[in-house]
């Protein structure tokens, strides 16, 4: 394998530490050291998925950037994935340059957005993709360094680089790596991937352009309306509420169990979250969010956050205890970057 690979090979002299401080000056890390790639491990990376190195798994048209196995394994390394988290990778790719995701919006908007990944199936519990307890925080090398990797892919080959083609604000922590997965094993619902056309025994990976997770707190409800109507008055002004394309409602093991026991289902979270998330074209106008100034009717004219309540991702996760969930905004300038899930081929070529 590694006779086959084409990309520029250098020469470093010297120690280990030498090798890192070498990828550092070449600008391609994301401000941690990386693992220099060297040829056998990204041999190795690649039989990870059975990809041949020249194979494209992506091609982002708005940059006119082709992505092959390659490129996308040497980028693993860097981030220090194992390699039986390539086919993730691989996926994950896929999604960001499909078209329905549109990279160029959330790969260069000022409004910062990072890629959240959502693991279903086998794979999550195979690779230990942390869906429990520090959901989004440190600790998981499968959830850091598959995010990483997708990131160092876009900075390295799809040339998102802060300062130049990335030009975020503000930007988010979840920009190095914002990856998790769903607690199918605890949860009464049925899985994320279920809902968007897999079967449960398929592995996939969804990504959002996304903010960062906004967290709420409610432990005095003991009922699914409560722990949501808490929720939804969060979300309602959380201040970007005009033109995301999706919102992810993240529901940890507390607020899960009371929902669940109520009866409800994704689909009732969903309706009741679409229904009680509208502000008035008043209330928009007034807060400076709608250009315009109040007409007539307008305390009564409704504006939902989304198009559809089916543009509500609702995933169970987070740890079991603690009356903590978090909603998660899409890319705010746009409807325009649609969730994209792929499926995790492992074992022949994606």
């Amino acid at each position: 394998m590694p006779s086959q690979l084409t990309a520029r090979r250098h020469r470093v002299e010297g120690t280990l530490a030498d090798a890192i401080e070498f990828c550092f000056q070449q600008g391609w890390t994301d401000g941690l050291p990386v693992v220099p790639p060297t040829a056998e491990l990204v041999g190795a990376m690649l039989g990870g998925a059975r990809l041949d190195p020249k194979q494209e798994i992506g091609f982002v048209a708005h940059r006119g950037v082709s992505i092959t196995a390659e490129k996308a394994a040497i980028n693993a390394v860097m981030a220090g994935c194992k390699r039986e988290y390539m086919p993730v990778v691989v996926a994950a790719i896929e999604a960001i340059a499909d078209p329905r995701w549109s990279y160029h919006g959330p790969g260069t908007s000022t409004a910062g957005a990072g890629v959240l990944m959502i693991v279903n199936g086998p794979v999550a519990r195979e690779l230990d993709v942390n869906a429990g307890d520090n959901l989004f925080g440190p600790g998981w090398r499968a959830n850091l360094t598959i995010g990483r990797a997708v990131r160092l892919v876009m900075r390295n080959v799809c040339g998102s680089m802060p300062g130049t083609l990335d030009r975020g604000t503000l930007g988010h922590p979840g920009k190095l790596s914002y990856v998790i997965a769903e607690n199918e094993a605890e949860s009464p619902w049925t899985p994320l991937h279920v809902e968007r056309g897999f079967r449960a025994e398929q592995s996939t990976v969804t990504v959002m352009a996304a903010e960062a997770p906004h967290q709420f707190y409610n432990q005095l409800s003991n009922t699914a309306e409560g722990i949501l109507t808490t929720l939804c008055d969060d979300m309602r002004i959380s201040g970007n509420v005009m033109g995301q394309p999706h919102y992810a409602i993240v529901l940890a093991g507390e607020h899960m169990r009371t929902i669940a026991k109520d009866g409800w289902g994704k689909k009732d979270i969903r309706r009741f979250v679409f229904e009680q998330t509208q502000n008035t074209h008043a209330h928009l106008k007034r807060t400076a969010r709608m250009s315009g100034s109040i007409d007539p009717g307008d305390e009564a004219k409704l504006r939902p956050l989304i198009a559809s309540p089916d543009d509500i991702l609702v995933v169970a996760a987070g740890g079991r205890a603690g009356a903590f969930s978090a909603y998660i905004p899409g890319w705010s300038s746009s409807r325009s970057s649609q969730a994209v899930t792929k499926e995790v081929r492992r074992g022949s070529a994606a």
